[in-house]
């Protein structure tokens, strides 16, 4: 079991560093920054699949037997699928789909941190909330 929270922590912060600088390079070309910004957004969406596919894979197997978890992880690459499928048409203006596929990124995005969150916690490199002592 270890071994797959190993996976879905790396799945995980894989995804938030990813999307991160997805979000950075399509904002650098929406202002002008030409098309390297745009390939380097395009460039890093193989990296943030495959730590999706993690992600879901470490929960799968770190959670097994656990089916809402399990549901969860399914969910997730439903999740993934959708925002790769909202992209639409780039070259015709009014394109609201593509609204959709930068919100899906955001969902990911704090979905990912979360399932890190829980990771790390589980694999006992952060302490559960209410652990630390205090007065």
């Amino acid at each position: 079991m270890r071994a797959f929270l190993w996976i879905l922590l790396i799945g995980a912060v894989v995804v938030v560093l990813g999307v991160l600088f997805q979000a950075f390079s399509i904002a650098a070309y929406a202002r002008g920054a030409g098309d390297g910004a745009l390939d380097a957004h395009g460039g890093m969406s193989l990296v943030v699949h495959i730590g999706q596919l993690l992600v879901v894979i470490g929960a799968i197997g770190a959670f097994w037997r656990n089916w809402p978890a399990v549901g969860l992880a399914v969910l997730f690459l439903v999740v993934s699928l959708g925002q790769l499928f909202a992209l639409g048409d780039n070259e015709t203006p009014g394109g609201w789909v593509n609204g959709l596929h930068g919100l899906l990124a955001l969902v990911l995005l704090l979905w990912g941190a979360w399932y890190a969150s829980v990771a790390a916690r589980q694999l006992g490199l952060r302490s559960s909330p209410g652990a630390a002592g205090g007065a």
